[in-house]
C-alpha cells in the first residue's frame, strides 16, 4: 500500500498517515467533513442484526471522531441464490440504526456476491477545532472504555452453536449498540477530550498501541479494571480465540509489556478483535469521571477508567 499516490490538501485535516477513524475535510471555518466507509460478511444468522451491528459499527467511525453523522450510503454484496427478503431484513436492521443515529439514508449500491456483505459509507460534520483524533493523547490523561471487551471470542462461539440464547442476546445487543451517548454527552457537558478511537478489528491492545505510538507516549492499562463479558473469559479459557486475535498479537510484537502474572485468557480478550466496539479515550482524569457519572444517572450505560497516559517509557504499551 505504501506505493500508492498520497494525496494532500491544506483543506485534508485528517488522512490516513495515522489510521484514524475517518477521513476530516474541511469546509469553511467552522465546518467540516467526516468520511468513513465500512463493510463486512455477517457475524450473526439473524439478518436483520446482522444489518443493524454493520450500521454500527460504520457509524461509530464518526462518533469517533467527534462528529454527528449526517448521510448514509448502503453498500451492498449480496448472492442470487438467496430470498430478497433476507436482503430485505438486512437493509431494515442498518436502516433503523441510521435513523437512532440521526442521520438520513439516502440509497447506496448493490453487486451480486457469492457471500453477503453489508455496511455503510458515512458522512458526517464535526467543528474544526473539535476533531477527536487517534494520535493526541497526552501524559497525565485517564484512558477511558464506554463498551466490554470478548466480542469477537463469543461471536466465534456463537458460529459453533455454543451460545445460549440469553448470552446471543447480549452480544447482540453491546455490537449494535451506538457510540452515540457517550459521544453526544462529551459534547453536552463541553468535556477536554484529548484524543479518541473505536475498538475494532485490531483489538484493546491494537487500538491502544496506535493511540500511543501516534502520540509518542506509553499507555498503561490495569487488567483489573479492563471490562468484559464473563463468558467470555471463559471460552478464551476452553482456547476458542478468533483468528484475528493470532493477527494482533503479531501486529503488537516488540511494542508491549504484559506482567506475568496477568490470566493468558484475559490476555487473549485484549486482542480480541471487537465488531462495534467501544470509544477508547485519553482525557484529562476530572472530564473522564464526569462523563461516567452523567452517562450513570442519564443513561444506561457506563463506562470504565482502564488506565492512564505517561511520558514514553522505553515501550508504547503496557499491561499491568
Amino acid at each position: 500500500m505504501c506505493d500508492l499516490p498520497k494525496f494532500e490538501s491544506a483543506q485534508l485535516l485528517v488522512g490516513f498517515d495515522t489510521s484514524d477513524d475517518a477521513a476530516v475535510y474541511q469546509i469553511n471555518e467552522t465546518q467540516a467533513i467526516i468520511q468513513t466507509l465500512d463493510f463486512f460478511t455477517p457475524i450473526v444468522d439473524d439478518p436483520y442484526h446482522f444489518g443493524a451491528i454493520a450500521a454500527a459499527n460504520a457509524l461509530s467511525d464518526v462518533y469517533a471522531m467527534g462528529g454527528k453523522p449526517v448521510l448514509a450510503l448502503n453498500i451492498v454484496g449480496f448472492p442470487n441464490c438467496l430470498s430478497p427478503s433476507i436482503l430485505k431484513e438486512i437493509l431494515r436492521g442498518g436502516a433503523d440504526k441510521v435513523k437512532e443515529s440521526g442521520a438520513i439514508l439516502v440509497g447506496g449500491h448493490s453487486i451480486e456476491d457469492n457471500e453477503p456483505k453489508f455496511g455503510l459509507s458515512v458522512m458526517g460534520m464535526v467543528a474544526p477545532d473539535r476533531i477527536w483524533r487517534n494520535d493526541t493523547a497526552k501524559p497525565g490523561d485517564a484512558i477511558l472504555l464506554t463498551k466490554t471487551l470478548g466480542m469477537g471470542i463469543l461471536t466465534t462461539a456463537l458460529k459453533e452453536g455454543l451460545l445460549d440464547e440469553a448470552v446471543t442476546d447480549k452480544v447482540i445487543k453491546t455490537m449494535s449498540r451506538l457510540n452515540k451517548a457517550p459521544a453526544e454527552a462529551i459534547l453536552t457537558l463541553n468535556l477536554s477530550i484529548n484524543a479518541c478511537t473505536d475498538i475494532t478489528g485490531f483489538g484493546l491492545i491494537g487500538h491502544s498501541l496506535e493511540m500511543a505510538r501516534g502520540s509518542k507516549v506509553t499507555i498503561t492499562l490495569d487488567a483489573d479494571k479492563i471490562p468484559y463479558m464473563e463468558e467470555a473469559l471463559s471460552f478464551a479459557q476452553m482456547g476458542i480465540i478468533p483468528a484475528g486475535a493470532y493477527k494482533n498479537r503479531e501486529f503488537s510484537k516488540g511494542d508491549v509489556i504484559i506482567s506475568e502474572n496477568i490470566d493468558e485468557a484475559l490476555i487473549d480478550i485484549c486482542f480480541d478483535p471487537q465488531t462495534s466496539g467501544g470509544l477508547l479515550i485519553s482525557a484529562p482524569e476530572e472530564s473522564c469521571l464526569q462523563l461516567i457519572d452523567f452517562l450513570e444517572k442519564n443513561t444506561s450505560e457506563t463506562a470504565v477508567l482502564i488506565g492512564k497516559v505517561e511520558d514514553f517509557q522505553h515501550h508504547p504499551l503496557i499491561i499491568k
